[in-house]
């Protein structure tokens, strides 16, 4: 038996969300006697266990989020209705659609990355060339893309970014999505026609930053169901999310110490503040300017504490410091626009010089790390 190209949780750098937690999945599979919906792997509930968390049967919360909206997705899925998820960049929208198609259909893995080179091709199907032109059309040389693959075995597909894609790539959903049906004209009679099987359904992700961009038609927008994901609101528990996630990026990168908590505290803050526009300028709450530019999501936080770990124990076998913190600032909160990079050093000037303890009073003392 060939091994599964998915990898394990070990011999991979980031396994897909069935690979990672396969013993949960499988004991919500075997526990399982709510009833499904025709083609589900798990029932609604266990579902909901999976991604949401359950403490009492010992589940995992994996989606730091509102639990009414898993439930409001999972209930448009249940139906003839796609499932869109919209909301800032770094709010987990990818993660929830990976859990839910791992949750539904045992695979996360029928993805497609939507982008201004997307075809329709990579959507339906495409041609091994070499068999098409000496058989001709047939079941050997079609070579099916993710969504007729999702149709046929009756699985969730994934299409990120969707409006990244251009118009007429988007609108080749449309038929399939009413109809549950791919047409393909090469191949004669039924063979040429592929039915959705039970279980089938898309999940799109959007960007509100994208917005604009590759407007989605109104046509296609009645297909699917809308669901806003918004940034996590409480501090703390974003907070113990950042350090979660960055230990177990750290552990996966080598590093032997965890992060230090007094700069996860103080990386969060920051974060927190610059999207919401304190930054010690006219105009914001307590004196803050105008929000960042740039994205200041969670996903953004876990990555530059990742940074400074990995910045600390590979140069001086330290868990990272305000220093690491603030040079590894500049390349995300700030990236390459000048008036960001003004309000971070207007941040580190003036809002950090107010605050007390060790940790910020030493991210006061490295602003002078901050490039430009």
């Amino acid at each position: 038996m060939s091994p599964d190209p998915r990898g394990t949780a070990r011999d991979v750098q980031r396994p897909p969300a069935e690979v990672r937690f396969a013993e949960e999945l499988a004991a919500l599979r075997e526990s399982d006697d709510a009833p499904r919906p025709p083609g589900w792997r798990l029932s609604l509930r266990a579902a909901l266990r999976f991604v949401a968390g359950d403490p009492d049967t010992g589940v995992s919360r994996k989606f730091v989020g509102d639990r009414s909206l898993v439930e409001r997705a999972l209930v448009a899925l249940a139906t003839n209705r796609g499932l869109m998820l919209v909301g800032e960049p770094g709010t987990a929208k990818s993660l929830l659609s990976e859990l839910i198609a791992a949750a539904v259909s045992g695979d996360s893995t029928l993805v497609v990355q939507g982008g201004a080179a997307t075809t329709e091709d990579q959507i339906k199907y495409s041609w091994n060339y070499a068999l098409l032109v000496s058989e001709g059309p047939s079941e050997r040389s079609l070579v099916p893309a993710p969504v007729l693959r999702g149709m046929r075995e009756g699985r969730l597909v994934r299409f990120e970014e969707i409006t990244r894609c251009p118009l007429e790539v988007q609108d080749s959903l449309l038929s399939l999505l009413s109809e549950r049906v791919v047409t393909i004209p090469e191949l004669p009679g039924e063979a040429g026609l592929a039915f959705a099987a039970h279980g089938f359904n898309v999940i799109a992700t959007a960007n509100t930053r994208d917005r604009g961009v590759n407007e989605m038609s109104a046509a296609l927008k009645r297909r699917f169901n809308f669901e806003t994901v918004f940034p996590i609101a409480d501090r703390d528990t974003e907070t113990a999310l950042v350090e979660a996630e960055a230990s177990a990026l750290l552990r996966a990168s080598g590093v032997a110490l965890a992060p230090d908590p007094d700069v996860i505290e103080v990386l969060v803050t920051t974060f927190r503040e610059l999207r919401a526009g304190a930054d010690g300028g006219p105009g914001g709450p307590g004196g803050g300017s105008d929000r960042m530019n740039a994205v200041m999501s969670t996903a953004e936080a876990v990555a530059v504490a990742h940074a400074v770990g990995v910045r600390g124990w590979f140069l001086r076998g330290e868990p990272g410091d305000a220093s690491d913190l603030v040079t590894c600032l500049a390349g995300t909160a700030a990236k390459d626009s000048p008036e960001d990079l003004a309000r971070l050093r207007r941040y580190l000037e003036q809002r950090a010089a107010r605050r007390t303890g060790a940790a910020w009073r030493d991210l006061y003392a490295a602003r002078h790390l901050l490039a430009g």
